[in-house]
């Protein structure tokens, strides 16, 4: 009777998303990742097309969006994971949603429906410059103390799986947010897609305020408040992740990645008009196709994880994606270059959520936030050299670039793109050779245990 027991339990078909206490989270993530999409289209079509609008200064207003979002990853990021690892988790993220929404709604203040909105353009712009900064200050908490608190409600089995629904999340909001954010802004306006976002942080705050943690979990959150000195915390933060040659090998791929990968995201617009010559209105679609590309991917990246196992789902993925993107870069025709666009999605999808159960494994939960304060700013540096690299190359020394090689043509923006999936291929292959030895235990009682085959060294 055991023994039927036992197998019948076995063979039970488990839940969609996991058990409740992921349902909740995965729930309210995927209402705030839409939000956050809408919200951040909105502001760029706001200030382009309403604040900023005929100004010769108008682009600058919107890079300025996109600066205000990316400081705080660089300036709080590598602070807020001493915090995290110190606070109850759960809180921390209650806080910083209630946080959000509310700095969210003082947009409101300022949008056109508001009486005695009419302010000087200087301070529409100062103050949402200060919001999505703001904002951003608090995600430095939020998303640490999430990753801890997922480790802490699913079982290690189903951690990779956890990843893939987040990354399928994540993907229908990029999918779904920027062309549903453009109909409300002109329809019916921005004070509903300001709203919509911060009614996505109340919802997201409700689903996180159900969420019952294991006794476990309480007592080694009660552990966790027992603090020695700031930078002593940081150095040991430090000191662990550059003596882990798993965390060491992620943050040197994804930052080789990244700047491959992010002069391409800078110059594909260059790439749809110059190279597959057709008129810049096309840009969105080439978005829509890679981000259909990273849905399909999310939904069979738990599949070919179980396969292949996380590490050679990572590195392989790397490859196949940068295979994808040379490939891509050789096109002269729309068409073609959709549907290579379509596929290079579903690897890239495909990464992410491999990298998730990897990080939870070579993390201890008392480092998780140091640890992700580490990688998340020095992948934004990555992101920032590259759009700088690729603004230099594209305007000065490859300008009148034109050469021809093995019957290939090569202008300036396609052999921009090239280097770049040859960088996306160079991580993989570094990420094969210096993990080759390394496997997660599956069956460790502990997830920050990694077993390794041979004697681990240093990166």
């Amino acid at each position: 009777m055991e023994e039927a027991t036992t197998g019948e339990t076995a063979t039970r078909k488990k839940p969609l998303l996991i058990n409740r206490n992921y349902a909740r989270l995965w729930i309210g993530q995927a209402i705030s990742n839409l939000g956050d999409m809408v919200f951040t289209t909105t502001l760029v079509l706001w200030v382009a097309t309403d604040i900023a609008s005929g100004q010769s200064w108008a682009p600058l207003a919107v890079s300025g969006v996109m600066i205000a979002a990316l400081l705080p990853t660089l300036l709080v990021g590598p602070l807020a994971g001493v915090f995290v690892d110190r606070w109850e988790k759960r809180t921390t993220m209650l806080r910083m949603d209630a946080t959000r929404a509310i700095l969210v709604a003082l947009l409101l203040l300022i949008a056109p429906f508001a009486p005695g909105s009419h302010f000087p353009v200087f301070i529409q712009l100062g103050l949402i410059y200060a919001v999505v900064a703001l904002a951003g200050c608090c995600s430095q908490f939020f998303r640490p103390a999430r990753m801890a608190l997922i480790r802490d409600v699913v079982d290690e089995s189903d951690q990779g799986r956890a990843g893939g629904l987040a990354q399928i999340s994540l993907s229908l909001a990029i999918v779904i947010g920027p062309p549903l954010a453009s109909p409300l802004l002109f329809l019916v306006g921005v004070e509903w897609a300001l709203l919509i976002n911060a009614l996505s942080f109340v919802a997201s705050f409700i689903a996180i305020l159900l969420v019952r943690l294991p006794q476990n979990v309480d007592r080694a959150n009660v552990q966790a408040g027992e603090k020695h000195s700031f930078w002593s915390e940081f150095g040991a933060g430090l000191s662990f992740f550059g003596h882990s040659r798993v965390l060491m090998t992620l943050l040197i791929s994804i930052m080789i990645v990244t700047l491959g990968s992010g002069v391409m995201n800078i110059l594909d617009v260059f790439f749809v008009t110059q190279n597959l010559h057709i008129s810049a209105n096309f840009y969105g679609i080439m978005g829509l196709a890679i981000g259909s590309g990273s849905v399909l991917g999310a939904v069979l990246s738990t599949f070919i994880t179980d396969r292949l196992g996380a590490v050679r789902t990572f590195w392989g993925c790397l490859v196949a994606a940068g295979l994808l993107l040379l490939i891509f870069s050789r096109q002269t025709g729309f068409a073609p270059a959709l549907v290579i666009y379509f596929f290079a999605g579903i690897p890239i999808a495909a990464l992410n959520t491999a990298l998730f159960p990897i990080l939870l494994h070579a993390t201890p939960r008392e480092l998780l936030g140091r640890v992700n304060s580490i990688l998340n700013p020095l992948q934004s540096v990555a992101e920032l050299l590259a759009t700088i690299l690729a603004g230099y190359l594209a305007s000065s020394p490859l300008q009148n670039f034109h050469m021809q090689a093995f019957g290939l043509s090569f202008g300036p923006i396609d052999s921009i793109f090239s280097l770049g999936g040859l960088l996306v291929i160079l991580g993989g292959i570094y990420a094969l050779f210096s993990l080759r030895h390394v496997r997660l235990d599956q069956q460790a009682t502990a997830p920050q245990v990694i077993a390794i085959q041979e004697e681990d060294t240093v990166v």
